[in-house]
Parts: structure tokens; C-alpha cells; sequence
């Protein structure tokens, strides 16, 4: 693979592991509630279709965080904020590199600039950065939420460039699981794109990426030459 000035990275199950289930366990044992895998189905029956109103761009951040909340907030009269703030800190808490990202990052040192550009919420990715030891890794962090608008809108690529100083859009690499959000985006955007598929999942059509890898280490083993 040909050198990069910048390598962007997405954070949630590309860099980081996303276990939504033990962080809302952990969330609702705090409220003793015994937060059972169909508890589980049913609020990801209620967020996965906020996700993508989030990503099309017709629904906030606060809203996606507040209404998929709405259900538990009436159980334990607690207002959904709350729980959102709650669930936000147990993510953080159960948080983890995948593995080969620490290796990854380390070697990338010195070689070009990283930054991460994600759909996730900030006190989440400020808080797990600070925790996992890999905020200086990172010259630049965009955020969906601080943007206003979410991959793929070009709105959170075109600030990232602007962080980045304008880069020869070409000499960008975007790193990412998600096809849509970060493929798709990226190519957009101008970047060179490298897919992480670590399950053996299958593209949406009409998307190609520049490179696919299943796991970190194998990126860095073609990053690091």
C-alpha cells in the first residue's frame, strides 16, 4: 500500500470494541434492573432505526440519545438524559482496543498524521481516549456531534479537511468497518478507503473500497513496510 500523509480512523469496532450490551448491563444494574438479552433485542429494535434518521441527517444527537432512552426513562420515571449520560460513562468504563489497534497506532507514530472521525458522542470518545492511554496519538478529532452533521454527509468530511489543513485529498486514507458511513463517505470525500471486515460481511452494492483488510494487524503489516 502506497504512503499516506493523514490515516483516518472510525472509532467504534474499528478501533475500539462496542459491546452495547455489557455497558447497558452495567448501566442498569446501577438502577437494579437485571438487563436480560431480549431487554436487549427490544432496545436495538428502538436505536438501530435512530441510528440511521442520525445518519441521514433527520434526527440530532440529542434526539437519537434522549428517544432511545424513551421506554426506560417511563420504567424507572428517570428522565432519558439521564440514562443517556449513564450509559455514556459504562461505555467508557467497558471499553477496549481491538486487537492489533495499539500496535497499529504505535508504529504509525512518526509516519503520518492520525486522527479519528466518528459518529459517536463526545463525552464517550474523550473519556475512553483518556482511559485506553491513546489521546496523543491523534492530531486531530472530529466528532459527529460537535459537527452537526454525521457520516456520510460530506459536511463531517469537508471539516475534517479543514482540521487536516487542506490536504491533496488523495494522500488521505479512511480506515473504517461501517461500508456506508465510512466507505462511502470517504470515497466521497476523495480519500483512499480501507475496509475492515472482520466478520466476512458482504458489500451494499454500488460500493467499493480502495482495500479491505479483517483485521488491524494485516493493515499494519501493509501500512508498515
Amino acid at each position: 500500500m502506497k504512503a499516506f500523509n493523514w490515516i483516518l480512523f472510525d472509532a467504534d469496532e474499528t478501533l475500539f470494541h462496542f459491546d452495547a450490551y455489557a455497558g447497558l448491563q452495567l448501566l442498569f444494574k446501577g438502577y437494579g434492573v437485571d438487563f436480560t438479552t431480549q431487554h436487549y433485542e427490544d432496545y436495538q429494535a428502538l436505536n438501530q432505526p435512530l441510528w440511521l434518521q442520525y445518519q441521514s441527517g433527520e434526527i440530532t444527537a440529542k434526539q437519537l440519545q434522549e428517544q432511545r432512552f424513551s421506554y426506560w426513562g417511563q420504567q424507572l420515571n428517570i428522565a432519558p438524559s439521564v440514562l443517556n449520560a449513564g450509559f455514556l460513562q459504562a461505555m467508557a468504563e467497558v471499553c477496549t482496543p481491538l486487537p492489533g489497534a495499539v500496535s497499529l497506532l504505535n508504529a504509525l507514530q512518526g509516519k503520518a498524521k492520525l486522527g479519528i472521525i466518528t459518529n459517536g458522542f463526545t463525552d464517550l470518545q474523550q473519556i475512553r481516549l483518556e482511559r485506553t492511554g491513546l489521546h496523543n496519538h491523534f492530531d486531530i478529532l472530529v466528532i459527529s456531534e460537535q459537527v452537526g452533521a454525521a457520516k456520510p454527509h460530506p459536511q463531517i468530511f469537508t471539516h475534517a479537511k479543514e482540521l487536516m489543513g487542506k490536504p491533496d485529498p488523495s494522500q488521505v486514507l479512511m480506515v473504517g468497518d461501517n461500508p456506508v458511513a465510512d466507505i462511502k463517505g470517504g470515497k466521497d470525500a476523495g480519500f483512499y478507503t480501507c475496509w475492515l471486515n472482520r466478520f466476512n460481511a458482504i458489500l451494499p452494492a454500488g460500493i467499493v473500497p480502495d482495500c479491505e483488510v479483517h483485521s488491524l494487524s494485516q493493515l499494519e503489516a501493509l501500512l508498515i513496510q
